[in-house]
């Protein structure tokens, strides 16, 4: 049964879930830079992170009352994901069954009563596209391997998934166009995942909202000049549409060259 005492009640009595999605680029270096402020601050009941690089035991996170879940690259100070969360899960998985897919730390699946929810740190295809091929077969077999979630129960997908899905979703599309993360199949991915049975949860709030980005460049002020990308994402199953309450991004966290994302959910109906 759903236990309601896990999520929180907002201001209008909506009973809620608010989970916050990051990547970090390096937690040890971020910790360093305000994270556990920003943490508090955004008061989320689960955190998903990317970009970890470490090693589990390389560093002690000091986040009471959340369960702490870590998946590390086999190549150290390189990709690695983490989950920490104060509602109960029934269980974890890592990876995605597909030896090729599963050395880098990159999917976490965290059952959980109503939904899975997989945290996720996307290949990237590197310059020159030299990882694209790559690329390629990791969508197909991650979306079979979604799909196949979604079929047992409903999927929460989150995490720097690497692309910018349509030319809203950055500051300069002309330019970047064949760039890694704007590359037309990179797209096409994206929307074989939706028309698969996904949402990309902040268009379905804010379909035509532009300047909206999760991630700057280091080079040339972009970030101050929001010359951004929009590559870190809630996606969530059709079958959760309806329990959807908002989608947000939080620019004014620093650390990072990603700001966090979030999604508020609400309850299910059936409870215990």
């Amino acid at each position: 049964m759903i236990q309601r005492k896990y999520y929180r009640i907002g201001l209008d009595g909506v009973i809620f879930m608010k989970m916050i999605s990051w990547n970090v680029n390096g937690l040890r270096a971020v910790i360093k830079k305000g994270f556990y402020e920003s943490i508090a601050a955004l008061d989320a009941d689960v955190i998903c992170l990317q970009e970890i690089k470490m090693q589990k035991g390389q560093c002690d996170v000091d986040l009471p009352g959340y369960e702490q879940v870590f998946y590390c690259a086999d190549k150290k100070g390189y990709s690695g994901t983490a989950v920490f969360s104060r509602v109960p899960m029934k269980s974890v998985q890592y990876g995605i069954g597909i030896d090729e897919h599963d050395h880098e730390g990159r999917v976490i699946t965290c059952e959980f009563e109503a939904f899975y929810l997989v945290c996720c740190y996307t290949p990237n295809s590197q310059n020159e596209l030299k990882r694209l091929d790559y690329r390629m077969q990791w969508e197909d077999d991650f979306r079979d391997y979604l799909v196949k979630l979604d079929a047992v129960k409903p999927v929460i997908l989150t995490g720097d998934l690497n692309v910018a899905h349509e030319e809203i979703d950055l500051k300069n599309p002309k330019t970047n166009r064949m760039n890694a993360g704007f590359t037309d199949q990179e797209r096409g991915k994206m929307t074989e995942l939706l028309e698969a049975g996904f949402i990309d949860s902040f268009r379905h709030f804010y379909p035509e909202v532009t300047g909206a980005y999760s991630w700057w460049s280091y080079i040339g002020g972009a970030r101050s000049r929001n010359a951004g990308w929009r590559i870190d994402y809630f996606i969530v199953s059709r079958k959760l549409e309806e329990r959807m309450v908002d989608a947000k991004i939080h620019p004014q966290v620093m650390g990072s060259d990603h700001c966090p994302v979030e999604l508020d959910i609400t309850a299910p109906e059936t409870d215990g």
